[in-house]
């Protein structure tokens, strides 16, 4: 059997003097592959060609090629993206549903991105009070990428969405994802004595048994997770995504005029230890409960606030009692300003009214700032425009999230 070769010579512009490179046409190699689109060649001279016997009476064919070689101009990035588009910036169409609480924020989400298109649901009831739902436009989403925003704000409206939760993997779906900002179930239980029930640990197995889409198991999205066990609650037919809302606080800081002068507060050290690496750049403040009697009293337990402007900062707030204890003991310790941050306001029993803006006058007044998300949108409503609070949404974030 006859292989064929070919023998180059290259006379390279820059250099006159030409190399001699010998290449199996069959065989090439990458570097070949490389010299040949980034390089001009010009055929200059071919001779006839020959037959001889090579090593172990193989017979060759070849023939002596003069080429000219120029460089090729240097491609820009732009050029290189042009011609080998990159698959990393393509965003996957998802379909959002969501809960009746949820309609703002999932607009807002859809605001974020043209990649995402709400779809709707009927939330409607029988006679009996029980649940009486409808999917619009159910056959159009086969084949899609879907997600389901939830809000568990009470039991009253977890059945009604986890019979949704449950419905749509079964559409033919491509992919399906939950995004539940907040994980109310076990933000207050205490497991201390035999008896206690662990409600979170049954919400987690009953989302865990979520049914599996055409693209595999349920990602379940969940932001700034009370304990931090809870993750564990969850089961191997769910795949949980915990997020924090820690990065709309930072921002939010960046952009206040005394942005050099702030200082974190932890009210104790569990958020210390959930928060502290989030926020490492500002100095730290951390606060400690000590029980004297009946009472839990809050004390400074390492930092200096003094002529700071300290911001509180915790993952949920309920009553506020802790953190109003907080602000006072930080002010009695000489603190300019005092401002608040909770990814979730719970704020039952419209507790939010016990906070009080300070009106410029001093943190022993009140709170220049309260910050809460959207992750408990009932409340957001309620405290939207009222000072001191400010509602962060997590629109922004959810959209990415939708992306992964």
């Amino acid at each position: 059997m006859a292989a064929a070769a070919a023998i180059f010579h290259f006379r390279n512009p820059t250099n006159p003097s030409p190399f001699r490179r010998t290449l199996k046409t069959s065989q090439q190699r990458p570097q070949e592959i490389w010299l040949r689109r980034h390089t001009r060649m010009e055929l200059t001279s071919f001779d006839s060609p020959t037959t001889h016997t090579g090593i172990d009476g193989i017979k060759l064919s070849s023939a002596s090629v003069s080429v000219s070689v120029s460089a090729h101009p240097v491609e820009s990035a732009a050029t290189r993206a042009m011609a080998f588009p990159s698959t990393a910036t393509s965003k996957k169409h998802v379909r959002l549903f969501y809960c009746q609480e949820m309609k703002e924020l999932a607009e807002r989400i859809a605001s974020e991105s043209d990649a995402i298109e709400l779809g709707s649901i009927s939330w409607r009831t029988f006679g009996d009070g029980f649940p009486n739902l409808f999917i619009n436009n159910a056959h159009g989403i086969r084949g899609q990428h879907v997600a389901f925003l939830a809000s568990f704000s009470s039991p009253g409206v977890i059945f009604e969405q986890l019979s949704v939760i449950y419905m749509l993997p079964k559409l033919f779906i491509s992919s399906f994802k939950i995004v539940l900002p907040f994980f109310s179930t076990g933000s207050s239980e205490r497991m201390e004595e035999e008896g206690d029930v662990a409600t979170a640990f049954t919400l987690a197995r009953i989302l865990s048994n979520t049914p599996i889409s055409r693209g595999g198991p349920t990602s379940l999205v969940i932001f700034d997770i009370h304990a931090l066990q809870e993750r564990f609650y969850f089961g191997d037919n769910v795949l949980p995504c915990f997020e924090s809302g820690m990065h709309l606080l930072t921002n939010r800081l960046q952009r206040l005029p005394d942005s050099d002068n702030i200082s974190i507060a932890f009210p104790d050290d569990g958020a210390w230890k959930r928060f502290h690496k989030l926020l490492q750049h500002f100095p730290t403040i951390i606060c400690t409960k000590v029980r004297e009697g009946d009472r839990r009293i809050v004390r400074l337990k390492e930092g200096d606030p003094t002529g700071r402007h300290v911001v509180i900062v915790d993952d949920f707030v309920q009553s506020g009692s802790t953190l109003i204890e907080c602000q006072k003991v930080l002010a009695a310790h000489g603190a300019a300003k005092i401002s608040a941050y909770a990814t979730h306001g719970i704020f039952p029993n419209k507790s939010w009214q016990r906070f009080q803006h300070d009106n410029g006058v001093g943190p022993s007044d009140g709170l220049s700032y309260f910050w809460i998300t959207d992750s408990c949108p009932l409340t957001a409503k309620e405290v939207s425009g009222r000072a001191p609070f400010e509602v962060l949404s997590l629109a922004s974030a959810i959209a990415a999230t939708l992306q992964i």
